[in-house]
């Protein structure tokens, strides 16, 4: 005869507290984390004056830390002297660091989350310099990088701590702050992915100085849309100071680049979701139409002009559904263009063997990446967002072509 089980509590000396459910068949646990990860910003990260970074590293360790350092090819290429810099920054501080191997070349842009040699590489790395959970990953790179890299670490050994280093304007304000990692299969945007909350983030604007003109501008587009849902007085303040964004003045970057992360954290730490176990991407307004564009275009566009296009859409859409004026429609075409993003892309016009839009397709992938029932951000107005369920093909199909005539 089984014996009723009572609640009880263990409470011994090598076990935590765990709280045993009142039924034969179930034993009931609660387990309760905190997360917590500070994001600096910096500049000349690798002067060994700069303490920011040895400093990260010894707050979480109490010995001589192990550290695989992986680099975006595109910055060495640019900063000849990054590889020298990061050797003579370690050997100052080698009583607190150990730098395993030398830092690994990933080749940077989309082609380093969708080729899965890239990926296999960086696992043959971490199992090469036999990195284990008491080392850190140290990845330095624009999005995608961060993106491949982090996933690898997240997957490794169940999770390796991580220390983002965003050089991008798109890294900096948005991609590289979060809690997101992930690689494309499938043709499908981040098919593959995990949550991994990393150990910090650190910003070092001296990156941006060497950045091509077109990647300067792509993560501008990720500010017009945080202001858009979620601060109209930064959607003003992109407008007033859109021609001295668009010409790169630095201290305006960095302003732009500092509110805007704070707004993508504010959802992260305070929407709810930080995981996104229900149905909802508040900060993707834009998202489902520019993940499908990039694919569609084979990566010729980059996430931020793609971006830029799916915003310009989805405020169509709203223009048409009377979910903004067309005062407020105006405005955002304007801003749009006034950072240098067309509004429209060939692919738009593509059609699948059904003769509809091949673009609509987006929507349904959109949606399965979470599963469950629809939901996509559209701007309310100026400064707010909401979640909608459903979207009108049709209407939609007349938002999307009627951008293409914009172009014309």
């Amino acid at each position: 005869m089984l014996t009723k089980l009572q609640p009880e509590t263990i409470n011994d000396l090598d076990y935590p507290s765990i709280t045993v459910a009142s039924t034969p068949d179930k034993l009931l646990n609660n387990i309760k984390l905190e997360f917590s990860y500070p994001v600096y910003f910096t500049e000349d990260i690798f002067n060994p004056v700069n303490l920011q970074l040895v400093n990260v590293f010894s707050a979480h360790a109490t010995e001589k830390s192990p550290v695989c350092v992986f680099l975006d090819q595109g910055i060495v290429d640019k900063n000849s002297d990054l590889l020298s810099q990061i050797d003579n920054y370690f050997n100052s501080y080698r009583s607190r660091l150990k730098q395993l191997g030398t830092p690994m070349l990933i080749p940077g842009g989309e082609i380093c989350k969708t080729d899965p040699e890239i990926l296999e590489a960086v696992y043959c790395k971490l199992h090469h310099e036999k990195v284990d959970r008491h080392a850190f990953v140290l990845v330095i790179g624009g999005g995608a990088v961060l993106d491949a890299v982090g996933y690898a670490a997240a997957t490794t050994h169940r999770g390796i701590r991580l220390i983002r280093m965003p050089t991008t304007v798109l890294g900096q304000n948005d991609a590289g702050i979060g809690v997101k990692t992930g690689v494309n299969r499938f043709d499908k945007k981040n098919f593959l992915g995990a949550f991994a909350v990393p150990v910090a983030v650190i910003n070092d604007y001296a990156f941006l100085e060497t950045l091509p003109a077109r990647e300067k501008k792509g993560g501008m587009a990720e500010a017009i849309k945080v202001a858009l849902i979620r601060d109209a007085v930064f959607f003003e303040w992109l407008e007033s100071n859109s021609s001295a964004l668009a010409s790169f003045s630095i201290n305006t970057i960095k302003y732009m680049i500092r509110r805007c992360a704070e707004l993508h954290l504010q959802q992260i730490t305070q929407g709810g979701d930080p995981f996104e176990t229900g149905s909802s991407r508040p900060l993707d307004f834009g998202h489902w139409a520019a993940h499908k564009l990039e694919s569609m275009s084979n990566y010729e566009l980059r996430h931020g002009e793609a971006v830029a296009i799916g915003m310009a859409i989805d405020a169509r859409y709203a223009l048409d559904t009377h979910r903004i004026t067309h005062t407020d429609f105006i405005r955002i075409i304007k801003l749009i263009r006034a950072f240098g993003f067309a509004v429209s892309h060939h692919t738009m016009q593509q059609r699948n063997v059904h003769g509809k839009l091949e673009l609509l397709d987006g929507i349904d992938e959109f949606r399965e990446h979470l599963g469950g029932d629809l939901s996509v951000t559209m701007p309310n107005m100026i400064g707010s967002g909401l979640e909608v369920n459903f979207i009108c093909r049709q209407t939609m199909e007349k938002a999307i072509l009627s951008l293409s005539l914009m172009e014309k």
